[in-house]
């Protein structure tokens, strides 16, 4: 696993509000070297490891860092409490997601909305 300092944060590719959210939090500003994997990429070693683990990347992102994974409201929360304030994004994100029982009771909400958006684009789910 990621024992090696690597930061991954697995996505969805396919979904526009995954990949803005990823490239807008500026996580590589505020710790270095970060991989952003898009999920739908299954022969990616780290997709396969937070699959084997027991991450459902059709209804959550993970994090994965320092030999742990983190997924879905807990991965947001994570993401929020490491990413610079130098955007009114990022200030925002901070502001909604440093609380982890915010965050839980929000990504579900974000989770319908990722549903809706890629059902009115015409895009598929990834089905596991």
């Amino acid at each position: 696993m990621s024992d090696d300092g690597s930061i991954y944060v697995v996505y969805d590719g396919d979904c526009p509000f995954c990949s803005h959210y990823v490239k807008m939090i500026r996580l590589r500003e505020a710790l270095g070297k970060v991989s952003l994997v898009n999920a739908r990429e299954e022969d990616h070693a780290i997709v396969k490891l937070v699959r084997e683990r027991g991450v459902i990347l059709d209804q959550e992102m993970a994090l994965v860092m320092n030999g742990r994974i983190y997924s879905g409201p807990d991965c947001i929360n994570r993401l929020a409490l490491m990413s610079t304030k130098s955007t009114w994004f990022n200030k925002l994100n901070a502001t909604i997601f440093s609380s982890p029982r915010f965050a839980a009771f929000t990504y579900p909400v974000l989770r319908a909305g990722r549903g809706l958006a890629l059902k009115l684009l015409g895009r598929q789910m990834m089905g596991r």
